[in-house]
């Protein structure tokens, strides 16, 4: 019975949970983007507390790797690694878009079953990279990597070539649009043929199966050597000088 604490800092949501194979059975989380590092620790106590375990008693600890916010990942990260170093746990990696995308599918199953779907169906999750980008991937209903990760303009024409980059693509296969990044997309209209997901904000919750599925594996992360997966560089300034 695998045990696993879920951290996600990805996004402006800070979150854990803590799932029991693959099921989640504590939650907390804070939507204040700029609260991670003040609340991260604290929110995995409560999980703790409402799963009735010790830190000592889980068998792994996931996180979300990203892309997402360079300070937000950090923080999510140097917990999990610290964890993972002080009770000799494995460290479990889940991409934060594939997370969405899983999340996504699985509420779209839950009207319209994925396999009896009549047409192919796409998971494209969306996350916020501001102004009109955002950083997205396509996946197919196995959660199978389609279109590797990558930033994305949503200006001329820009979404529909990244649609046609999609193996199989046709305009009848249904494109499950998820994330904070997907009311760009629907707010310009672009689209014919989605369904944008309630599916918007990152949770540690939607980390539980994929952590799950690696754990089985034994599929983990080298503690010292892993890093975030921060998409982009972060854009860091140096003050002007003052004058004298």
């Amino acid at each position: 019975m695998a045990k696993i604490l879920l951290i996600e800092t990805a996004s402006e949501v800070c979150g854990a949970a803590i799932a029991v194979d693959g099921q989640t059975i504590a939650l907390a989380e804070d939507p204040d983007q700029a609260r991670h590092a003040e609340r991260l620790t604290l929110l995995i106590a409560e999980c703790c507390s409402q799963a009735a375990f010790k830190l000592s008693d889980l068998d792994a600890v996931a996180v979300s790797r990203g892309p997402g916010s360079y300070t937000a990942l950090r923080v999510g990260v140097s917990t999990a690694k610290g964890i993972c170093f002080a009770l000799d746990k494995p460290l479990i990696a889940v991409d934060t878009l594939q997370a969405l995308a899983a999340a996504s599918l699985l509420e779209y199953g839950k009207t319209q079953p994925v396999s009896r779907s009549p047409h192919s169906v796409i998971a494209i999750p969306m996350l916020d990279a501001r102004r009109q980008e955002v950083w997205t991937a396509a996946y197919d209903d196995q959660l199978h990597v389609a279109v590797p990760a990558q930033p994305l303009i949503l200006q001329h024409e820009l979404f529909e070539k990244f649609l046609n980059t999609i193996p199989d693509y046709n305009p009848e296969t249904v494109c499950v649009i998820s994330g904070n990044g997907s009311k760009k997309t629907e707010d310009a209209g672009i689209v014919e043929n989605v369904v944008f997901s309630p599916v918007k904000k990152c949770s540690a919750n939607y980390l539980a199966g994929l952590a799950e599925q690696f754990f089985q594996k034994n599929d983990f992360q080298n503690i010292t050597h892993f890093e975030p997966f921060y998409m982009k560089s972060p854009n860091i300034t140096t003050p002007n000088k003052p004058a004298f």
